[in-house]
C-alpha cells in the first residue's frame, strides 16, 4: 500500500519495508517514553505528561532540536503489542496523559493501540503532539482517540517554510490541519473548569519564534486570534536552541533576545489575545532537551 499518510506523498510501500520521506518503515519505532515535565502546565502537571517520542519525521527543519529522532537514527522498533504495554505503564506512573509526540506517520498504527489499550483499561486523555504538517485526512482518523491537540505554527511565510523546513505549503497545509483539529476538541476545557488546572480537552496551538522572524510570528498569532478568537489556547515559545546544525544557517545561529520575545508577548496582548501561554526563564538550554536513550522502550 503506498503511503498518503504526510503532505509529502511519496507513496513509497512501507509494508514492504520501503522508508519514506518520514524514514521510517511500517514498523513502529519509538525513542523514548516516559514522564515529561516541560510541556504547558496545563499538560505536564506536578505528576509528568507520559510522552512516547516517535523516531521518524516528515518536515526535517533545518534547525530541529529532536534532530537524531527525527531523522530516525535513533529509536527502537517495537509491535503493536508493546506499544499498547507502554500507554498502560505510563498510566500505572500516574502520568496525566499520553502524548504523542511526531505521530503522524504511525497514526494506524497508534488508533490500533489506542483501541487495544482501552479495552486493558487506558483511561487517560490523549494528546496529539505535531509539527501541523498533517493531511486533514489523517487528522480525521484520529477523531474520538485525541483529546488534546497539540500543534506548532511555525511559518506564515512560503519563503521561510520553504528556507528552513523544504515546506513552500506549510502555512496551507498547517491552517488546514489546525481547522480539522479545533472542530474535533472544540474550545477547550480543563478539570474542575479552572485553566489553572489541567487540560482535558481542546486545543493549543504552539509558535516557537525563529530569530530575525519577528513580523512572520505576528502575522501567525494575528491570523490565529482572528480565526479562532478564545476556541483555542496559544503558546508563545522562546525556547529557541542553535545547535550544531546550523552552520549553514548564519542566521538562526543565536538565542532569542529577551527584547524581541517581551515584544511579541505585547503584541500578542494588544491584539487581545487573552488565552495562551507564555515561557519565563532560561528556556533556551540544550538541558531542556530530553535524552532520547529509548528509556521506557
Amino acid at each position: 500500500m503506498k503511503c498518503d499518510l504526510c503532505p509529502r506523498k511519496c507513496l513509497v510501500d512501507r509494508k514492504k519495508g520501503e522508508k519514506g520521506i518520514c524514514g521510517q518503515t511500517e514498523n513502529l519505532k519509538v525513542a523514548r517514553a516516559a514522564l515529561h515535565f516541560w510541556e504547558e502546565p496545563c499538560i505536564s502537571g506536578g505528576a509528568g505528561s507520559g510522552a512516547v517520542f516517535f523516531s521518524g519525521c516528515p518536515l526535517h527543519c533545518v534547525f530541529c532540536q529532536n534532530e537524531n529522532i527525527a531523522n530516525g537514527t535513533v529509536g527502537k522498533e517495537i509491535s503493536l503489542e508493546r506499544l499498547v504495554d507502554i500507554f498502560l505503564e505510563l498510566q500505572e506512573k500516574r502520568a496525566n496523559n499520553i502524548n504523542l509526540v511526531t505521530p503522524g506517520h504511525f497514526v494506524p498504527q497508534i488508533v490500533k493501540a489506542l483501541d487495544q489499550a482501552r479495552k486493558e483499561g487506558l483511561t487517560l486523555p490523549v494528546v496529539y503532539n505535531t509539527s501541523s504538517y498533517e493531511t486533514v485526512d489523517t487528522i480525521k482518523m484520529l477523531e474520538g482517540y485525541v483529546d488534546i491537540y497539540l500543534p506548532d505554527f511555525k511559518y506564515m511565510s512560503q519563503v521561510l517554510s520553504k528556507k528552513y523546513s523544504h515546506a513552500p505549503d506549510y502555512a496551507e497545509v498547517a491552517k488546514a490541519a489546525i481547522a480539522e483539529m479545533v472542530r474535533q476538541t472544540g474550545k477547550a476545557v480543563f478539570v474542575n473548569g479552572d485553566e489553572d488546572n489541567l487540560i482535558l480537552r481542546g486545543t493549543i496551538v504552539r509558535h516557537l519564534t525563529l530569530p530575525g522572524c519577528m513580523a512572520d510570528s505576528m502575522q501567525i498569532l494575528k491570523y490565529l486570534h482572528e480565526t479562532y478568537g478564545d476556541m483555542i489556547y496559544i503558546s508563545i515559545m522562546n525556547q529557541f536552541t542553535p545547535l550544531s546544525n546550523l552552520e549553514k544557517y548564519p542566521e538562526l545561529n543565536r538565542r532569542i533576545t529577551d527584547e524581541e520575545y517581551e515584544t511579541l508577548v505585547d503584541y500578542a496582548i494588544d491584539i487581545g489575545i487573552e488565552n495562551g501561554f507564555v515561557q519565563e526563564g532560561d528556556t533556551a538550554e540544550e538541558s531542556f532537551i530530553p535524552a532520547f536513550d529509548c528509556e521506557g522502550v
